[in-house]
């Protein structure tokens, strides 16, 4: 089978996530709704419907203490986010200038409604009473669901379903929404491997799906301002006026409460990690709340930096 699966939706030879949506050139053609059927169920997702192997379980360490709030507050948030993506993503589905793009977009839909499922589902793993679950996932999120959640909704709603600005929405979700918080899912995934192996699994699907978002949004971008030139100070604006949104919003603190309760953990389960390197050269269990914060904040740069590169749109940096 694995001669018919595109390598990047491959679960063995996909790249990681920083890695593929720095490096990887996809279109919209490249993914379109066959490239998805034939690609996401019999690749990524074959034998993981719930975004991990079946067989891995969750461990008493992770259903109680600093793990269980550090990963319930972060599920709970991207099961929300990922549920409002789906949500403002479905108006690019009608506005989109072409059959590619809107089947591109159609998936994309799919993609995002599929994790909030996998995040949701993964809290129940974790011992959260299904017939309390969307209550437990309003209680761990609300810190900070109506100061950073609901502000990006509203300008997203406000570029996508208000203006039906197609490139609008293509670059607010290329570069100010996905672009910004895919470095954190890659820490994600990367810090949680040794501790809660399907988290990190459920983690490593949907990058590999991100990979495809933020390549095939950049490349849509890149195509519409070599068309349209006249464009670029417009869309220059928008990018602006997007990142500046992200000074004003509580993310730090989000993340670190998460961090230091992850720390936390780790200090209390040590012999679960071991010589773990959550990067090359650098034991999990030697690094700080701090350290990995700026680390995925660093990720984050270098790769919006990159993708605006590619773009034609370094004047954005």
């Amino acid at each position: 089978m694995t001669d018919v699966i595109p390598a990047e939706a491959d679960w063995d030879r996909a790249p990681g996530l920083l890695e593929g949506a720095m490096d990887l050139e996809l279109t919209a053609a490249d993914c379109n709704l066959r490239y998805w059927i034939q690609a996401v169920p019999q690749g990524t997702l074959r034998g993981r419907p719930d975004g991990h192997d079946p067989a891995l379980k969750v461990g008493e360490h992770m259903r109680q203490g600093p793990f269980y709030e550090a990963i319930t507050q972060e599920y709970a948030f991207r099961a929300l986010a990922e549920e409002k993506a789906a949500r403002v993503l479905a108006y690019l589905v009608p506005i989109a200038p072409d059959i590619d793009g809107m089947e591109f977009y159609s998936t994309q839909v799919l993609d995002e409604a599929r994790h909030s499922m996998i995040f949701r589902n993964h809290l129940l793993a974790l011992g959260v009473p299904a017939q309390r679950l969307n209550q437990a996932i309003q209680e761990f999120a609300s810190p900070y669901q109506d100061s950073v959640l609901a502000p990006l909704e509203q300008r997203s709603l406000e570029i996508m379903r208000d203006d039906r600005d197609y490139i609008g929405g293509v670059v607010m979700m290329t570069i100010i929404l996905e672009g910004a918080l895919a470095p954190a899912a890659e820490l994600s995934e990367r810090k949680w491997r040794p501790i809660d192996p399907a988290a990190a699994e459920i983690d490593k699907g949907a990058g590999i799906d991100e990979i495809r978002h933020l390549t095939v949004g950049a490349a849509i971008a890149r195509q519409y301002l070599l068309d349209h030139p006249q464009e670029k100070d417009r869309v220059l604006e928008l990018i602006h006026n997007g990142m500046k949104m992200w000074e004003y919003l509580p993310t730090h603190d989000l993340v670190h409460w998460r961090e230091v309760k992850f720390q936390e953990g780790l200090e209390r389960y040590g012999d679960l990690v071991g010589d773990y390197e959550v990067w090359p050269g650098r034991r999990l269990l030697d690094t700080t709340p701090d350290e990995r914060q700026e680390t995925a904040d660093r990720w984050s740069d270098e790769m919006k930096a990159q993708r605006l590169k590619y773009m034609g749109l370094a004047e954005a940096l």
